[in-house]
């Protein structure tokens, strides 16, 4: 159960820049892509896809990383699944590549939390996977980067160290879908709007947390943050 407390918190959250600044782009959907990296679909036994594969979280899904992470143990084990995340800083409906670069304000260092065996449930059942990875505190943000201060949105390399111990460690040139192509392809179905986030897939090595757990995830070079994980019942 979520408190009255969770609640606000999930609320309140406001995308950051690095200066410690609030953005003036108000939260709003998270549109994910799965599956992006050969080797991460390997290890979830599956073949590498032959488009991109969308699903999305909504705004209540959004929490800070620069807080403790809150996670309910009761709904079952929560997998990180760390990627780069891009801010969308203007509108774009059936962009160009060159519109889509355009609208890239910011990118950061994301985790796209999934409740594991509930979406093995899923797919058993070929059901949507909204429960598994839409729900309250799923998707958990750092500050952005500006887009200005990135030389390549394809050649940045993603850590994830889990109490000390890396466990992600990839670059954004092996996405299996370049950054600016995600942005053309899902705004020729979902209006993407200012202050939308895309999450651009995770690489291998993803596995459970646990309460206690010490996490620090980077786009190295340009934003790392650290969090703890807590019980939210506890």
């Amino acid at each position: 159960m979520v408190s009255s407390e969770d609640s606000a918190q999930t609320t309140a959250y406001r995308h950051l820049g690095t200066d410690g600044r609030h953005l003036q782009l108000p939260p709003g959907k998270v549109v994910c892509i799965g599956k992006n990296y050969a080797a991460h679909a390997l290890e979830m036994n599956s073949a590498p896809p032959d488009e991109p594969i969308l699903f999305m979280k909504p705004t209540t899904a959004i929490v800070s990383m620069h807080r403790p992470l809150a996670i309910d143990a009761g709904l079952g084990e929560h997998h990180y699944e760390a990627e780069m995340t891009v801010l969308i800083g203007e509108r774009l409906s059936r962009a160009t590549i060159e519109q889509a670069e355009t609208a890239v304000a910011g990118v950061g260092v994301g985790l796209d939390l999934t409740l594991r065996a509930l979406q093995r449930h899923l797919k058993e059942r070929r059901w949507p996977w909204e429960k598994c990875k839409a729900f309250d505190g799923s998707c958990v943000l750092s500050a952005f980067v500006p887009a200005t201060e990135v030389a390549d949105l394809q050649n940045i390399q993603i850590r994830f160290t889990l109490n000390g111990e890396i466990r992600q460690n990839s670059n954004t040139a092996l996405m299996l879908f370049p950054v600016l192509e995600l942005l053309v392809h899902i705004s020729g179905f979902f209006t993407l709007m200012p202050g939308d986030v895309v999450m651009t897939g995770t690489p291998e090595g993803v596995g459970p947390l646990a309460p206690g757990d010490r996490l620090d995830a980077e786009l190295v070079g340009l934003v790392r943050e650290s969090t703890t994980v807590l019980d939210r019942l506890a």
